[in-house]
């Protein structure tokens, strides 16, 4: 039998729960990141996390498409589905924690944590010490289980379906076919969905997710040979373009510039009771909330029965940048940085300040 601490259908459709959250949480801060860089420079760095924002979506629809095979149903409106920021990931990682704050050295540091190679050990987890604030997922079964990488909670998922399949058979894919999103309703170029019916597909799937974000097998490509997250990050760092021989960490391709300096200094982790002494910018923040919940609205749809609301719900994550530079642009009082989307959504729908 295949060693897994996911034992019943209920304990995977948590984890793959979590796997949404943990696909949506890296969304508000990559998008932060992007879009608090001064229109019309660093190309190559707006490029390379508009790339794995696109991505990052793709991994969201093919976690939705895993829970919805074992017959689960995805929310992405639940109160408890967006994190407070700052956060620690959902699959428990203890040693650093994830911020809504500007493109910065600092900021792909924290990204380069997120997306970090992990081949996962064979217990599978890690013990925790308790009493921290926001340790959004680790184990649903257990707050004191951890994973060092998103690459080792997928890894523990994928074994959790090899086991149950050996307990039910090709009954473990009960879901309504017809609430699974198709590659023709996803038109990115960042790979392609898995309609996931059986272990093949969900395998298929979770191979995925892994090698786009830090490489398939400690190579720096994903099956598509594309370069995972990870490396696309480190290459900001260094200022280098990775080439297909190189090793990890050892980018020989072409240098370009970083211009740090180039990027509005808003607030890190604001929020909207920041804002009580300017009732513009709380309406602003207000409505951006309002705005981004309709996001989550959308991908619930789509993920519900509605795939093709996703045809909808991608350029909408692009259109949410005019109401974070609305933001951005404006001197926050007080201090000597801008206003910040906040990524407050529950009770997004009171969309008038006091």
């Amino acid at each position: 039998m295949t060693a897994t601490s996911i034992k019943t259908i209920d304990c995977l459709k948590g984890y793959l729960y979590r796997a949404l959250q943990l696909e949506h949480a890296t969304i508000p801060p990559y998008l932060t990141a992007l879009y608090s860089i001064h229109p019309g420079t660093n190309p190559d760095a707006v490029h390379i996390l508009r790339v794995v924002v696109v991505e990052e979506m793709l991994h969201l629809t093919l976690a939705a498409n895993l829970m919805n095979a074992i017959g689960g149903q995805v929310n992405l409106t639940a109160p408890d589905f967006v994190p407070e920021y700052p956060a620690y990931l959902p699959d428990g990682e203890r040693d650093f924690q994830v911020s809504l704050e500007r493109f910065s050295r600092s900021a792909i540091e924290t990204f380069l944590k997120i997306e970090r190679p992990g081949k996962a050990p064979s217990e599978g987890h890690r013990k925790l010490r308790r009493g921290h604030r926001m340790l959004l997922a680790a184990a649903p079964e257990s707050s004191e289980e951890s994973y060092y990488s998103i690459g080792e909670f997928y890894e523990e998922i994928r074994r959790g379906f090899v086991y149950l399949h050996q307990q039910h058979g090709d009954a473990l894919f009960c879901g309504d076919p017809k609430r699974q999103v198709g590659p023709e309703y996803y038109y990115s170029g960042g790979g392609e969905v898995h309609v996931v019916t059986d272990m093949r597909s969900a395998t298929a799937a979770i191979e995925l997710i892994i090698g786009q974000g830090e490489g398939l097998g400690g190579g720096i490509y994903d099956k598509e040979k594309e370069l995972a997250h990870y490396y696309r990050f480190d290459q900001l760092l260094k200022g280098r373009y990775y080439q297909k021989c190189d090793e990890p960490h050892q980018p020989t391709g072409p240098s370009f510039e970083v211009d740090w300096d180039a990027v509005y200094p808003l607030q890190t982790n604001a929020k909207v009771s920041n804002y009580d002494g300017s009732p513009e910018l709380k309406q602003a923040a207000l409505d951006f909330n309002h705005q981004y919940a309709r996001f989550l609205g959308l991908l619930t749809a789509a993920y519900d029965g509605q795939p093709q609301k996703l045809l909808e719900a991608v350029p909408e994550m692009f259109r949410l940048r005019d109401g974070m530079l609305q933001l951005m642009r404006n001197p926050l009082p007080g201090t000597d940085g801008t206003a910040a989307p906040t990524f407050e959504v529950a009770g997004a729908g009171e969309r008038r300040a006091p």
